[in-house]
């Protein structure tokens, strides 16, 4: 099944796609903050950030101005998010996209990148700000902008605060839908066989609601399939530890755990950094790995199996088919999944193209069907699916807080599709708070 979106991919990224949108002549722009993750192009600093020079693609003629901003994690924090955002840059030329970066350290950093943000308001010709991933500082940054800027569009994608204070201060967010993936993630570990499912985090993580709500959700459904389930708390990546000191924390944990739980158990983990080593080892001691927190098969895999995709870039298809004959050579088929196309790169990439065809008048913000086209754009061939976010106290339905999420695709030989985003999720799970 994963053959069959190919063509579409490479013509997609083959095709040179022409703008409605104009600009000015302001380059793309690269934060501050871009210092602290991979090193960048040659730099010159515009309007209290900082600039590369890169070559301006795409078309930068036309009637209608949309500039749109994109703030993402660096290349070490956010990989995938940060590429596409590029994607998107290069689609249609960085007179009309301009990019930015947060901090790694971004919970020490708030101000920074706070500031980050409501830097972009300052260009007269910006239409929207998103944020992927809308990281603690996102309300505070948006509140700010409304107050000077009300005319932006501001969208986050996947938000790290709580609904209730983000929601109101945004034109859109969109997150992983963290409900039906509660359940079905269960689901999918108890058709493979499993019986246990560990779930590993820690207390930042922890307080946030989209965590929290899918941790009980999660404990829902593994006593609806009579599974047991158990947390295990790791390192947080953003404090002293920082991202070796998790990552040796996990090498070292995941075998005693494995022996602990059983090779049929399932194990899950809410931070990106800690996906690598947990992923590394399951392959060498049993166990499962169903999906990433934001999943991709970037996320965590080449790491793990030592792959370079440095001649897959930007082709998923091609990303998916090395990842999975890795992954099989290691014994790891029908034990591990994925999403075929990276979450953190659609919504960048999917999440601007949305906001553009909502400017130019061609899509309405909060419609999810015009949002899964746009993010289809970016993901050719797989099902999405997704709802508006229920609040569990009241049942209430938001209206410009939508949850999404892609089928799971399990690699073997051949690997399958777990028809998720056609499995209907009993309604009582989205009242679990």
């Amino acid at each position: 099944m994963k053959k069959k979106f190919l063509s579409v991919m490479m013509s997609f990224f083959l095709i040179v796609q022409f703008s409605a949108c104009s600009g000015t002549n302001e380059r793309d722009t690269e934060a501050a903050a871009a210092a602290h993750g991979a090193g960048e192009d040659t730099q010159i600093t515009y309007a209290g950030v900082v600039s590369d020079t890169a070559e301006q693609t795409g078309d930068n003629t036309g009637d209608s101005r949309c500039r749109i901003g994109i703030v993402t994690g660096s290349f070490a924090q956010s990989e995938d998010d940060r590429r596409g955002a590029e994607a998107f840059r290069e689609k249609y030329g960085a007179d009309n996209v301009t990019l930015a970066v947060y901090p790694d350290n971004f919970t020490e950093e708030i101000d920074t990148t706070i500031q980050i943000i409501v830097d972009l308001a300052d260009d007269p010709e910006m239409k929207a700000i998103i944020v992927n991933q809308a990281v603690d500082g996102t309300t505070e940054a948006f509140r700010r902008i409304r107050e000077k800027r009300p005319d932006i569009l501001l969208i986050a994608g996947e938000a790290y605060e709580d609904f209730t204070d983000i929601s109101p201060v945004s034109d859109l967010v969109v997150n992983c839908d963290f409900v039906n993936r509660g359940y079905l993630i269960i689901r999918t570990a108890h058709e493979l066989g499993c019986d246990t499912f560990v779930h590993i985090s820690f207390p930042r993580h922890l307080s946030y609601e989209t965590v929290a709500r899918r941790v009980a959700v999660m404990k829902a459904a593994c006593e609806e399939f009579e599974m047991r389930f158990a947390e295990e708390e790791a390192p947080d990546p953003t404090t002293d530890a920082g991202v070796p000191g998790a990552q040796s924390f996990i090498l070292e944990h995941v075998p005693e755990w494995v022996e602990q739980y059983g090779e049929k158990t399932a194990f899950f983990c809410t931070n990106d950094a800690h996906t690598e080593p947990l992923i590394k080892k399951l392959l060498e001691c049993g166990g499962y790995f169903i999906e990433a927190d934001l999943p991709s098969p970037l996320m965590g895999y080449p790491g793990a199996l030592d792959l370079d995709l440095t001649k897959e870039a930007g082709d998923f298809e091609k990303i998916l088919a090395k990842v999975e004959d890795a992954v099989v050579k290691k014994g790891g088929a029908g034990r591990f999944g994925t999403w075929a196309y990276s979450y953190g790169y659609t919504v960048s990439a999917g999440l601007a193209e949305h906001v553009r065809n909502v400017i130019l008048g061609e899509s309405s913000l909060t419609d999810i069907g015009d949002l899964s086209e746009a993010y289809s754009v970016y993901s050719p061939g797989v099902d999405w699916n997704g709802a508006a976010y229920t609040d569990a106290a009241s049942g209430s339905r938001s209206e410009n807080t939508v949850l999404i999420y892609q089928d799971t695709y399990i690699f073997g030989d051949p690997g399958y599709y777990m028809g998720s985003t056609k499995i209907e999720v009993p309604e009582e799970y989205f009242t679990i708070g």
